[in-house]
């Protein structure tokens, strides 16, 4: 793709603190694969709006999902509030802010996230870090989708900062794994 080939990353998974949301025991890039494939079958109901706005950005529709995944379960957590999430804070599969233009498991909405949040982002780290391999740039702008473009100082530290220390790295383990396991 053209923001990077997340395939080249070896993350490290989810830290236990992010596994224990489904009880697992084990952390790792084996907690974030069984994160996600419990997750598969809300993700499947809306692959094809991935794939739009993975086309639409050139970003790939596995990495928009596993952000969803790693957000709302890929929307599971949000029916049951109408797209809130956060403790009302945040809003829809993506949950960066309250931006209710489209409704919350729409295309549109994971398309507009996609566009004006994570791809800025990622053009930012091209920006900040213009050394960086296009992969590093692109997991660093997964990274700033949760903790902001300042938190990303590193390669190596650049999860230092966000929810439970692992965000990117646990969000292209489950991108990974949809790929490898599950044809996305």
């Amino acid at each position: 793709m053209c923001h990077g080939d997340f395939m080249k990353l070896m993350p490290k998974g989810a830290d236990q603190r992010t596994a224990r949301q489904d009880n697992l025991a084990y952390a790792g890039v084996r907690a974030s694969n069984k994160l996600v494939d419990n997750d598969l079958a809300e993700l499947n109901k809306r692959k094809d709006c991935y794939v739009q706005a993975g086309k639409n950005h050139c970003i790939h529709p596995a990495v928009i999902a596993a952000i969803a995944s790693r957000e709302t379960r890929g929307g599971k957590l949000l029916y049951s509030t109408n797209g809130y999430g956060d403790g009302g804070r945040a809003y829809g599969i993506m949950q960066v802010y309250i931006c209710k233009k489209y409704p919350w498991d729409s295309c549109e909405h994971i398309n507009q996230l996609t566009d004006i949040i994570l791809l800025n982002y990622v053009n930012q780290m091209k920006t900040k870090h213009p050394s960086w391999p296009a992969h590093y740039q692109l997991k660093g702008g997964v990274s700033a989708y949760n903790a902001g473009v300042g938190n990303v100082q590193t390669i190596a530290g650049m999860d230092a900062g966000t929810t439970n220390d692992d965000y990117s790295n646990d969000v292209i383990a489950r991108a990974q794994r949809l790929v490898n396991a599950h044809g996305w």
